[in-house]
């Protein structure tokens, strides 16, 4: 009998197809945004009544047991510390053995070139950015961090009042969350559309000729997020006792759509159902991923190590270890306060040159290949919050690891179409 192809094949298809049309018709290839734009809208618009339905349930269903909610926060946030502090360690020496930035010549100042504006991003607006003025406009800016913090009050608020009103809540969150994975399930048919569009589009803005003038600081980003997979997240998963290739085997889909889209957003959906079917209990699953995403960026933190070095060696301007180790830590804070920024690296970027007096222009040359290395950030991102998921549920003792027959499943992206 012959056999279809499955999504995840189509996608691969989609992808190579991608890569040719923006090789050989680029100007044709810009046109094809708009595919990709569809398809990343109809994945955000489905991130909120998600992300609430599940927390809301995976708190609320077990009334009572609030201080696991306490526990699980202070123990993801010291994971999150350590591992983007290590992230910043690997940067570090890799832009320091690499230089990439020798030999490369940073534009002149030129008033009309649009520079990303720096932004102050202080410990006490970050607090504050947490906690939202309006449940409906964090929901309709899709700030899923403050959707996380009224979902998790409103739980909590849930799990005390009387169990008919309980109950009646829990039925419309639960079913809400059994609609919203439906509904992942149809956008994801248009999966192959929408990452080919992103393909062709990337390659066709980019082009070959910025990659080669580039080529050894996208090659340095690349090197160093492999090593800081081999030496900090593989040890790491092998101490929880994860079958890494299993995980790995689970991911796989969230991880195409987070280096095809260069969006976090896009994958997470996506990635919640993968760590599910895993073994990892709904309500962590639900709780830890929108947390890391605005706490453990750990491929946009490298990232900003690297990209910050890079703009110094480019200028000629010789930083000191100390001065270097003074920028991590201000990296360190500042790249907390990524989540609802737009453009959140090159903003972030902009800010921390200002402050070491460093020249704005190296933003300028790095953006025209930030789409390439923002597809590989953004993938490390996904498997580092993957990855602390499943750390959180063995920590807490709530890992059920299943079988490797489970994947894929009939709803995951072996899906025949």
């Amino acid at each position: 009998m012959h056999r279809k192809l499955s999504l995840t094949q189509w996608i691969f298809i989609a992808m190579a197809l991608g890569v040719i049309v923006g090789i050989l018709f680029p100007a044709q290839a810009l046109h094809l945004k708009v595919v990709s734009t569809i398809f990343l809208r109809l994945i955000k618009c489905l991130l909120v009544p998600l992300v609430f339905g599940t927390l809301v349930v995976g708190i609320a269903g077990h009334a009572g047991d609030l201080r696991s909610v306490g526990r699980l926060a202070l123990k993801s946030l010291f994971y999150f510390e350590c591992i983007t502090t290590l992230a910043l360690g690997v940067g570090l020496v890799a832009v320091n053995l690499a230089r990439p930035g020798q030999g490369v010549t940073l534009p002149p100042p030129d008033a009309s070139l649009v520079k990303p504006i720096p932004q102050e991003v202080t410990f006490t607006g970050i607090l504050e950015h947490v906690v939202p003025t309006s449940f409906f406009q964090a929901a309709a800016s899709n700030d899923v961090l403050q959707v996380v913090c009224f979902a998790c009050l409103f739980a909590m608020a849930l799990s005390q009042v009387e169990r008919r009103h309980r109950e009646v809540m829990l039925g419309f969150c639960e079913s809400l969350t059994e609609v919203m994975f439906k509904f992942v399930g149809l956008v994801m048919q248009f999966a192959p559309l929408g990452i080919g569009a992103a393909m062709a589009y990337t390659v066709g803005h980019s082009g070959v000729g910025v990659l080669l003038s580039l080529g050894k600081l996208i090659l340095t980003l690349y090197v160093a997020l492999v090593v800081f997979c081999l030496c900090v997240l593989l040890p790491v998963a092998l101490w929880a006792k994860i079958p890494v290739l299993s995980f790995l085997k689970a991911i796989r889909d969230p991880v195409i759509l987070a280096f095809t889209t260069t969006s976090s957003d896009a994958a997470l959906p996506r990635a919640m159902q993968s760590l599910e079917r895993f073994g990892v209990p709904k309500s962590i699953v639900s709780f830890v991923m929108p947390m890391g995403y605005s706490f453990n960026l750990d491929g946009s933190t490298l990232y900003l190590a690297i990209a910050s070095v890079f703009v110094a060696q480019a200028a000629g301007i010789e930083l000191t270890l100390d001065r270097q180790l003074a920028m991590m830590f201000a990296l360190m804070l500042t790249s907390k306060g990524m989540a609802g920024i737009p453009r959140a690296s090159q903003v972030i970027l902009a800010g921390t040159l200002a402050s070491f007096g460093l020249p704005l222009e190296g933003v300028v040359l790095i953006i025209g290949v930030d789409e390439i290395m923002d597809m590989a950030r953004t993938t490390i991102n996904l498997v580092g919050n993957c990855l602390a998921s499943v750390i959180m549920a063995r920590w807490e003792g709530q890992l059920m690891l299943v079988t490797e027959e489970s994947f894929p499943s009939p709803q995951s992206a072996e899906t025949e179409i």
